[in-house]
């Protein structure tokens, strides 16, 4: 089964998927992490040329995500009436779903998202409403790799540490082994993540993978606090888990 987890702000992910020898049409499912532009409009050139694929989505995903800059608003949402043109292949998850036999779609669970919402200046406009982007459009894709269970979430805005108790809570007993996904620390104080790097060695997690929107200086910390479970992700890097 192969699965496509975001596509990026354009096409260029489908330039670097021919350059690899990958089969955008021999994609099984298509799962969009969350509703921001950088990750989804490039969707749009995936489902043109991949006709089989639905694409999963959070229910509560919608064109409507902003971030407050200074004095104006910056509109960071899904590419204005993508959703509708492609409405016919869009499955809306409702809670958790299972995709195929041990491979999970999970959202979160944890209360209080918003503030982290308030706290990057991220809003949800509907109309005439405004109010804090509580991640609810999120979600983590989880496989069972045979040797515990993998996590992948591209930004994980309602935290890393947060998205892998989540899943150690929807899978009892159930070892969560890796974490893969930026961690939105570009922007943090050395302290905050030399703090946060506490928090996911709590989790007992035994290898992360991250990149994007961690940046380098928080990975260069997170790889001095964590040593070597610590690994980046770059495009193109093939891993292999379980």
């Amino acid at each position: 089964v192969k699965v496509l987890l975001d596509a990026g702000a354009d096409g260029l992910f489908a330039e670097n998927a021919r350059r690899l020898g990958l089969a955008l049409d021999e994609v099984d499912h298509a799962v969009l992490s969350h509703a921001h532009y950088d990750h989804a409009d490039g969707m749009a050139d995936f489902l043109a040329q991949n006709t089989k694929a639905k694409l999963y989505l959070r229910e509560s995903c919608g064109e409507n995500c902003y971030k407050k800059e200074a004095d104006r608003w910056k509109y960071i949402g899904i590419r204005e009436g993508l959703l509708g043109q492609y409405r016919d292949r869009l499955v809306r998850v409702y809670g958790d779903l299972e995709l195929e036999k041990g491979m999970w779609l999970v959202g979160h669970k944890t209360p209080g998202l918003e503030e982290a919402g308030e706290r990057e200046r991220m809003y949800l406009r509907e109309n005439d409403t405004c109010t804090v982007d509580d991640f609810s459009h999120e979600q983590s894709l989880v496989f069972d790799t045979g040797d515990g269970l993998a996590v992948f979430n591209s930004c994980s805005h309602g935290g890393a540490d947060n998205i892998i108790r989540e899943v150690a809570d929807t899978f009892p007993g159930r070892k969560v082994r890796a974490m893969i996904g930026g961690f939105h620390l570009h922007n943090k104080t050395e302290a905050y993540v030399r703090s946060f790097a506490e928090k996911l060695r709590a989790t007992g997690i035994e290898e992360i993978w991250t990149g994007h929107c961690t940046g380098e200086e928080a990975y260069h910390i997170l790889k001095e606090e964590l040593g070597g479970i610590v690994h980046q992700l770059a495009a193109g890097a093939q891993i292999r888990l379980g």
